[in-house]
């Protein structure tokens, strides 16, 4: 047995080396008459249908992670062994990836084309440009590079994904790309060619940063894949990252009175006047919130009639100027302010009852305590937002009570456990104040400590309504913080250029996280009406403002 073994090795080992010896086929050896050529057997998965598919491993985590693969496809390790592969571009594009353009949020620069872009990437840069870098992670680079070519190593800077905000933060003019969904309240969205992806009527089609990946290969295995995926029932990857279904908008204005001047210009010029030139802005919110001071009452006298109430700050508003509020398409007032108690518990009865027919809710004060301190909830596209306020001045000011109405007093301690509730139950807490009035730019200490307290308790916005000029902003236990916003409508306009500024914030919400605070800025043309600042009166505020933040 031993002996045949061998002589079967033996054999075996000659038949090798006579086949490595013999010469290649010539190329006319090579070319067979088409009667003799016999069709080879497939390997096992193509006879079985199966394919297999590559995905670029740079393509987002979501995608890969969210892929549902149709039944006999299996992934590949290499594009090489891939029948079909997913990539970016190509002629059939499957998803949508929307990729901001973000600077720190103390950034002056509003916007920049998609040419000052490019020459960044491919190393111009220019000493007054305010982009000067250009911050990628890894697979965001590989994203790009495939859209935009190599990059500059001197002016495209790849950083980890957990320090792209410091970075940006701690280098002059180091600006960031990044997916839409990792936006938050520190980053600053740039508008690229115009369009930004924060926009109410964004067009992903035409904007510079969306990327489309792709599924490529043979025409019959990309018509193969189609007919199982369809087969499928739903869709084969995440379409896009920046679902118009999941968005809210959320507006926060600053003081509403309306009152002396401003009453007297919506008498002599329409009920809508002063919204004339910002109503766009705030009707297109999804919600939109107003801190309205004043009550309206039917014995209201004409703007300016009683002189001593007047000089007194004793104010109310005529019911008709409700229709200014209207117009704008209010959704919550906040009643924290000084003066809804002017007219007495009537006005205030017969205020919320307007309130009330309109189906608009209110909070920071109510017919009661019990009724003043519920916070105003809200639904929109999945989610959940909650407003909370409350009157911090001495407690005249704020007089709801058991079984009388006005304002809410701020209770600290009720203010944080109100909060921890709501959001216990899955909502955005939203907290705004009545504060101390003052008048500077920069935060008051008497307000930084409430702000704070709110903030600890899991606020994500905590907003100042009693300020009557723009004041600074604040980052805080991962809240936003912005102690005053200014006039919304209100006639100090005679009394001084800081009262004449304000903001309107407005803030992009997605899928239960807050993404990105957009400052408004607008400038008082008279009593009673506020139009949108110049690129100058911009610059001018903006600078101000983040100096007195201490950026």
């Amino acid at each position: 047995m031993k002996t045949i073994r061998a002589l079967v090795l033996i054999s075996l080992v000659m038949t090798v080396l006579l086949g490595a010896c013999a010469s290649a086929p010539s190329e006319s050896d090579a070319i067979q008459p088409a009667s003799e050529i016999t069709t080879p057997t497939p390997p096992v998965s193509q006879a079985a249908g199966i394919l297999s598919l590559w995905v670029a491993p740079y393509l987002p985590q979501e995608i890969q992670t969210d892929m549902f693969l149709p039944e006999n496809v299996t992934l590949a390790d290499s594009q090489q062994n891939a029948d079909l592969w997913l990539d970016v571009a190509g002629d059939q594009p499957l998803s949508q990836w929307v990729y901001a353009l973000a600077a720190p949020f103390a950034t002056v620069a509003d916007a920049i084309s998609l040419q000052d872009v490019l020459k960044v990437w491919n190393g111009e840069v220019s000493s007054t440009a305010s982009l000067k870098k250009i911050l990628v992670d890894g697979n965001t680079k590989a994203i790009f590079e495939k859209k935009w070519g190599t990059p500059s190593s001197s002016t495209v800077i790849l950083t980890g994904v957990e320090n792209l905000l410091s970075t940006a933060w701690s280098e002059d003019g180091a600006w960031a790309i990044i997916p839409f969904e990792s936006l938050e309240t520190r980053w600053k969205v740039i508008t690229v060619d115009g369009v930004s992806p924060i926009d109410d009527d964004f067009d992903m089609q035409n904007y510079a940063l969306t990327v489309e990946f792709s599924l490529l290969g043979k025409n019959d295995d990309l018509q193969n894949f189609s007919s199982r995926v369809a087969a499928m029932g739903n869709a084969f990857i995440p379409t896009t990252n920046r679902d118009e279904n999941k968005i809210t908008t959320v507006v926060l204005t600053g003081v509403t009175a309306l009152v002396r001047g401003t009453a007297y210009m919506m008498e002599k010029y329409g009920m809508t006047y002063p919204a004339l030139d910002i109503g766009d802005i705030l009707r297109s919110a999804d919600i939109t919130h107003i801190s309205n001071e004043i009550p309206f009452t039917e014995t209201c006298p004409n703007p300016f009639y009683n002189a001593a109430n007047d000089a007194n700050l004793v104010f109310c508003s005529k019911p008709e100027y409700i229709a200014l509020l209207d117009a704008i398409g209010t959704d919550v007032v906040e009643l924290t302010g000084d003066h809804f108690r002017d007219w007495g518990a009537d006005a205030m009865l017969y205020t919320l009852d307007m309130y009330d027919q309109r189906g608009w809710k209110y909070y920071g004060g109510g017919r009661n305590l019990a009724d003043g301190e519920k916070p105003a909830l809200f639904e929109n596209n999945g989610n959940k937002i909650a407003f909370l306020g409350c009157n911090a001045k001495p407690e005249g000011y704020a007089t709801a009570g058991v079984d009388y109405p006005g304002a809410v007093h701020c209770d600290m301690d009720e203010m944080a456990a109100q909060i921890e509730a709501v959001k216990a139950q899955g909502y955005i807490p939203i907290v705004t104040f009545q504060h101390i009035e003052y008048y500077d730019y920069t935060a008051s200490p008497y307000l930084e400590q409430d702000f704070h307290t709110v903030a600890e308790a899991g606020a994500a916005i905590v907003s100042g309504s009693q300020a009557h000029q723009p004041q600074a902003f604040e980052f805080y236990h991962g809240s936003f913080l912005h102690y005053g916003l200014g006039n919304l409508f209100f006639d100090q306009y005679g009394e001084g250029f800081a009262q004449r500024q304000a903001f309107i914030d407005r803030y992009i919400i997605y899928n239960g996280q807050v993404l990105s605070t957009d400052l408004i800025t607008i400038m008082f043309v008279d009593l009673a009406r506020p139009r949108l600042m110049t690129p100058v009166e911009r610059q001018e505020l903006l600078e101000t403002i983040f100096s007195a933040s201490g950026w």
